[in-house]
């Protein structure tokens, strides 16, 4: 196994540990969960500083949700092509909240602003991943093209603000996917 591999396996084995343990968990439970010896741990890493922030930047990395937008069958209605968008993209969300709110919990993660730890503070990572994301969902609407109000791009800008807007006010009585999809296509009048 290359070093490179060997690194991303021990990254994927330790991200579950980290949305368990925070940034306290131990060099021996992460052995254990990759499979290895702790010695092997810190001859791919450093230290535990920086397997943490590797485990940081692969979750904050969009591609994987990028790689299931792209797998979404475009011969789907559009409104399932944007159910099954949402869905990933709110998985994806829950994961890296979790994540956060771990190595938060944990110490590892200031409030919003300061470092991370994942070398991403300010602008380029997360407006990269997000204009990726925007990209990836104009596609979904590229099939209806013809039916479109608005430019594809716009909806796509207004379709994630809709998304991730509802993420920050989730309640009780917060509406299912569907129902936010039915809404952005549909709007909240009846028509006629």
């Amino acid at each position: 196994m290359s070093a490179e591999d060997r690194r991303a396996m021990i990254v994927h084995a330790v991200l579950p540990l980290l949305v368990e343990h925070g940034a306290n968990v131990t060099s021996s439970q992460i052995a254990r969960a990759a499979g290895i010896g702790e010695g092997t741990v810190f001859r791919a890493f450093k230290d535990k500083d920086e397997l943490l922030d590797a485990c940081t930047a692969e979750a904050l990395k969009p591609d994987h949700v990028l790689d299931a937008i792209a797998e979404i069958p475009a011969d789907l209605p559009l409104e399932d092509r944007l159910v099954e968008a949402a869905e990933t993209l709110g998985a994806h969300l829950e994961r890296m909240g979790a994540l956060m709110g771990a190595l938060r919990a944990s110490g590892r993660l200031k409030h919003r602003g300061e470092h991370r730890g994942d070398g991403r503070t300010g602008k380029g990572g997360r407006r990269e991943s997000m204009a990726a994301i925007r990209e990836a969902v104009v596609e979904l609407f590229a099939p209806d093209a013809d039916r479109l109000r608005l430019p594809a791009e716009q909806l796509a800008t207004l379709f994630l603000t809709l998304l991730f807007g509802g993420r920050r006010m989730a309640s009780d009585d917060a509406p299912t996917t569907r129902q936010v999809v039915d809404f952005f296509l549909h709007g909240a009048v009846e028509a006629g």
